[in-house]
């Protein structure tokens, strides 16, 4: 049975809506999340859990099974195939949490939803929300042109193509992006590291690995027309021509895809009882790491604003997290936009970019801020 009314209503059951309900029935308001998927993720996607993500995912009480369920990794390198050019450590940032949790967006998503329904939540599927009218008091929202659910706030968590944001009429930016990238992960054994990721750099172009807790390594690259589900072979011949020379072995594809990258933000994250986050808000490539993370603190900090106003606080809490988290999305897309470019650069301009970068990593300045920028602590 649909609900008539509920205090929020939710577009959107991945980790940043699940984490957003979590947060608001903690709370003690009603929540309905509505999502147009049959289930949720199966695959890894997102494999990145970053510090300040989890002193935010300290709010509904899930860090514990996350760490439970993670690789604990303490470094990140940027090598040229062999060559360190930055290495970086993670057990001196400042935060309780000193390392990156590696962690399948699968089992990310499963924490959360244990959490809603353990606080009383429901997932609502395959449902989608088809319309909208917002006026003084609220929201009422069409779902699936029949279902008129009556709420105080509705949030749009349901990505890039997000629906809730085309009805509040929130433009999205240009497009900036349009690089393409190859994703698997993988059964390997050779010399790829087991306890940190590495971004390679090389003549043919970057290639990203990343361990994960089933013994598995993310592998990540961008081409320029990748399959759309690479094979062994092919994940070989980028290993091989990008990666460590001293010899990786691919044994099996557990889940490969594609994706092109994208950097957009929308123009605002509030219109009226609508508000935005996650990739509703703000998509990038996956240098560094930082959609998923970013969108996770979205969650968070949008359900204490809203939290507050529910319980009688003024609006403007709302109008304080989209002028905050909007210019934290900015520094983001900046950052990983910094990132792509250094990985993708031409063989002309290689040359100049390790040396500098072996350069400003021999100063702990550089190391220690950059750290802080991967792990989310840049503000500090």
């Amino acid at each position: 049975m649909f609900p008539t009314r509920t205090d929020v209503l939710i577009a959107g059951a991945g980790p940043v809506g699940l984490a957003t309900a979590a947060h608001l029935r903690g709370q003690g308001y009603s929540v309905t999340v509505v999502d147009q998927q049959a289930e949720g993720v199966n695959t890894s996607r997102a494999a990145v859990v970053h510090p300040r993500t989890m002193e935010a995912l300290d709010e509904i009480g899930v860090t514990g099974r996350l760490s439970a369920l993670s690789l604990h990794s303490h470094g990140f390198t940027i090598r040229d195939r062999d060559r360190v050019l930055v290495p970086l450590r993670f057990d001196g940032v400042p935060s309780r949490y000193r390392n990156l949790f590696m962690v399948p967006q699968s089992d990310t998503e499963r924490v959360l939803l244990e959490r809603l329904l353990e606080l009383g939540g429901t997932v609502l599927r395959p449902h989608t929300v088809t319309g909208m009218v917002q006026d003084g008091t609220g929201v009422t929202v069409t779902v699936d042109d029949r279902h008129h659910i009556r709420a105080r706030y509705l949030v749009g968590a349901d990505g890039m193509h997000s629906t809730v944001r085309e009805l509040a009429g929130i433009g999205f930016g240009e497009d900036h992006g349009g690089e393409t990238f190859t994703l698997a992960d993988v059964r390997a054994t050779g010399v790829l590291p087991a306890d940190e990721v590495v971004l390679f750099f090389s003549t043919g172009g970057m290639v990203v690995s990343a361990p994960l807790p089933d013994g598995t390594f993310r592998i990540v690259a961008e081409v320029a027309d990748p399959p759309e589900e690479p094979d062994a072979a092919y994940i070989q011949d980028l290993l091989d021509r990008r990666g460590p020379a001293g010899g990786v072995r691919v044994e099996e594809v557990v889940w490969g895809s594609r994706f092109r990258v994208h950097h957009r933000i929308a123009d605002r994250f509030r219109a009226g009882r609508v508000l935005l986050a996650g990739d509703a808000a703000h998509v990038h490539s996956p240098a560094g790491g930082q959609g998923m993370n970013l969108g996770l603190r979205d969650a968070i900090a949008l359900g204490t604003a809203l939290g507050a106003v529910l319980g009688g606080a003024p609006e403007d809490r709302l109008d304080r997290y989209a002028a905050t988290q909007r210019p934290l999305a900015r520094t983001v897309v900046r950052f990983a936009r910094v990132l792509t470019t250094l990985a993708t650069a031409g063989p002309r301009v290689r040359p100049l970019r390790n040396a500098l970068l072996r350069l400003l990593a021999q100063l702990p300045a550089f190391r220690n801020r950059l750290a802080k920028r991967l792990a989310g602590l840049s503000d500090r």
